[in-house]
Formats: C-alpha cells, sequence, structure tokens
C-alpha cells in the first residue's frame, strides 16, 4: 500500500476499514487481487461520474448486460481500460470513459474495485448441463476445460509473474454471453494469444448460452 500526499486522514481511515472489510472477504489472496492501486484514491476517482454509476459504488451493476466487478482481479480490469485507450478493445461508452486516465489512475480505480467484496452466484443454480464442459473441456474438438484457467469456482487468478485470469464465478449471465459471442464473432479479440477467440469459435450456441447461464450461478471464495 502507498500513501500519496494527496490523501486525506479520511481516505486513509476508509483504506483501512475497506482492507478489514476485504480482507474478510478475500482472505490471503486480497494484496494479489488489488495489486499496486490505492483503493481509497480509487474510490473517489470512480465516482458516479466515471465508473459507480453503472457499474455500482459496490462493484455490483444494477444493469444485466453491465458486469459486476466487485472482486475482479485489478490487474484484469486494468489491461482492459488500457486495452480501450488504445482501441484494441472496442466500446462507445467505455473508449470514452478511458481515455483520460493514466497509469496510476487506472491502478487506483482497479483496485478500489477489486477491494469489495467478491461478487456471488445464485448458489450455483445455473444450468448443470454446462457443468461437465466447465470441469473437463472437450478433448476432441480441442476445448480446453473452463475450470483449468478460471478456477473450479470461477475464481480467476493472478500471480505474481503478473499473469491475471479473471474472475467469472457470479457475473452477470447477460454480459458473459454477449462476451462469448463476441469472442466467437471476432468482435472482441484482446485477450493473451486470442485464446478466448480460438476456445468460443468452437462453442455452440447452446454451449454459450448454458455455459454463461452456470458461470453467472458460481460462487467464487
Amino acid at each position: 500500500m502507498r500513501f500519496s500526499q494527496g490523501m486525506t486522514l479520511g481516505m486513509i481511515v476508509l483504506w483501512a476499514a475497506m482492507q478489514a472489510a476485504s480482507a474478510e472477504a478475500g482472505g490471503e489472496g486480497l494484496s494479489s487481487r488489488i495489486g499496486s492501486g490505492n483503493p481509497a484514491a480509487g474510490k473517489d476517482k470512480s465516482d458516479a461520474g466515471r465508473c459507480q454509476e453503472c457499474h455500482g459504488v459496490d462493484g455490483n451493476s444494477g444493469d444485466p448486460r453491465i458486469p459486476n466487478h466487485a472482486g475482479q482481479h485489478a490487474g484484469y480490469l486494468a489491461k482492459q481500460l488500457f486495452d480501450f485507450q488504445t482501441g484494441t478493445r472496442q466500446h462507445e461508452v467505455m473508449s470514452v470513459m478511458a481515455e483520460d486516465l493514466d497509469a496510476a489512475d487506472i491502478a487506483d480505480i482497479a483496485a478500489y474495485f477489486a477491494a469489495q467484496k467478491p461478487m456471488r452466484g445464485r448458489d450455483g443454480s445455473g444450468k448443470a448441463a454446462a457443468r461437465p464442459l466447465f470441469e473437463h473441456g472437450d478433448a476432441s474438438r480441442k476445448i480446453p476445460a473452463c475450470a483449468e484457467c478460471h478456477g473450479s469456482n470461477g475464481e480467476g487468478r493472478a500471480d505474481h509473474n503478473g499473469s491475471v485470469v479473471p474472475v467469472l464465478g457470479g457475473q452477470r449471465k447477460v454480459y458473459l454471453r454477449a462476451q462469448l459471442v463476441s469472442w466467437k464473432l471476432g468482435e472482441r479479440n484482446n485477450s493473451p494469444d486470442g485464446v478466448m477467440n480460438e476456445v468460443a469459435k468452437r462453442l455452440s450456441d447452446d454451449e454459450i448460452d448454458a455455459l454463461a447461464d452456470y458461470l453467472s450461478g458460481l460462487q467464487p471464495p
């Protein structure tokens, strides 16, 4: 954690409170999830005029088309913001929202959402038909298990080598489906080595629907 000269006592107190609450939710993995940013500063930088209006004060959006960010790995959120800035990922609203952020802003905003209590699904009530594909993949079609990268509960991961895989468990079903379709059609192509495009194009529409529903029902630890 770094305290900048511009931080007020209130912001420092807020940081301490957020650390305590998030530690209860995130355990030992909290620091790796937050990264190098300052969550307290990120709260101000992500206010209603920037991020919280759509993604929620606690990182849980009120619109099924808009992704939850609560407990998402900061490294993943930061990459998406940089990709929106450079045009590697396209979105009419997000490209505008990201264009004037500097590296410190991005790190702080990402850390703020990462520090929130992780998003939660519906007690595993998603379509059970997708479970074998999620857990084991389909070798005959060269589809790897989703859990291999994203974790058995969709918790994702972030390691000291900078490798970041996003949290998917508890994410919005409509959003998940839209992204899988975008990967499949090549409308989105900013995953490392194009891995998500390769996976998604081998999935049927029914499998995409089932996976989106299954993932939205998972509960990351």
